[in-house]
């Protein structure tokens, strides 16, 4: 089955999160929560991450990096390998402690970031665990406010509390009323795009360059290979204005350039699959410039 690819480069924001393997859980006790935040300390800053916001809970993490150097990967999995073996070996294991391979969502800085810190440090609400998320001890919540300072340094609390106010007691107190604020309101993760991107049409676009490697790579979701693409309904607005030359070259574009199949092309114009087979074919015989503009002028609409 193919599977998500990771997408890096310097300065890259993401959300992170695993589970233990099977939903069983990773963190037995304080001592394992503890020895999961020191390996975490000394990941970030063997691999200069920068950590807006954290929250353990039993089965599963949840992680805010910044990467400046672009190296996700062989931080995370330094986590999870170093983990993994003290977690075996004190509780006389064997085998995966973690689900797979880690998750990582890419995430729109602008507008993104504070939205997720707040929801991570809710996760314990949510669970039912406490009623206060500063009565959870294994999140950011308390280093964001402090209330509690891990002997090891995770957050970098003064790049979030910068957002609140210019002096620090007022900052927190900002920052306290955000997240409380925050705790009936929907997931940020529903507008979370092929499983991967946060972000808008405008921060998609930007990573364009990036995305458009991964067109030809074998086993890549199509979703994530085509990110970037237009919706059909863009790509067909005002098709009723369109000559039929201009119609086959958008379908072919479609296609071609964008990785739409065709029975979903032939469901949004309304034209059977057969015939926007036939379309594709002609077109591909043609030699058409697949990069060539799609944009209607007076050349190529029925005004």
């Amino acid at each position: 089955m193919a599977r998500q690819v990771r997408t890096e480069f310097p300065g890259a924001l993401y959300h992170v999160y695993s589970r233990g393997n099977n939903k069983k859980l990773i963190f037995l006790d304080d001592m394992d929560r503890q020895k999961f935040l020191k390996t975490l300390s000394n990941v970030i800053t063997q691999h200069n991450y920068i950590c807006y916001g954290y929250c353990i809970m039993g089965t599963h993490y949840h992680l805010i990096f910044e990467t400046p150097d672009g190296n996700i990967s062989h931080g995370m999995h330094l986590l999870h390998s170093t983990y993994a073996q003290y977690f075996n070996m004190r509780h006389d294991c064997v085998g995966h402690v973690f689900q797979g391979r880690f998750h990582s969502i890419l995430v729109q800085r602008e507008s993104y970031l504070l939205e997720l810190c707040r929801y991570i440090v809710l996760n314990p609400i949510r669970a039912g665990l406490v009623k206060h998320p500063g009565n959870y001890k294994w999140s950011s919540f308390k280093e964001m406010t402090g209330t509690f300072k891990q002997k090891d340094r995770i957050v970098r609390s003064e790049l979030i509390l910068s957002h609140f106010g210019t002096e620090p007691d007022e900052a927190r107190k900002n920052y306290i009323d955000f997240v409380l604020d925050g705790v009936d309101k929907p997931s940020p993760f529903s507008h979370v795009v092929s499983s991967t991107f946060l972000g808008n049409k405008k921060f998609l676009s930007s990573l364009e360059s990036i995305l458009k490697s991964l067109k030809n790579r074998k086993g890549i979701p199509r979703e994530q290979r085509y990110v970037y693409r237009p919706t059909l309904f863009e790509l067909f607005e005002h098709s009723e204005f369109f000559t039929k030359e201009f119609r086959n070259k958008v379908i072919f574009c479609a296609y071609s350039v964008y990785g739409y199949r065709q029975t979903d092309i032939s469901a949004h114009i309304n034209l059977h699959r057969i015939t926007i087979n036939n379309i594709i074919k002609t077109e591909r015989s043609k030699g058409v410039n697949e990069h060539s503009s799609l944009t209607p002028n007076a050349n190529n609409a029925n005004y």
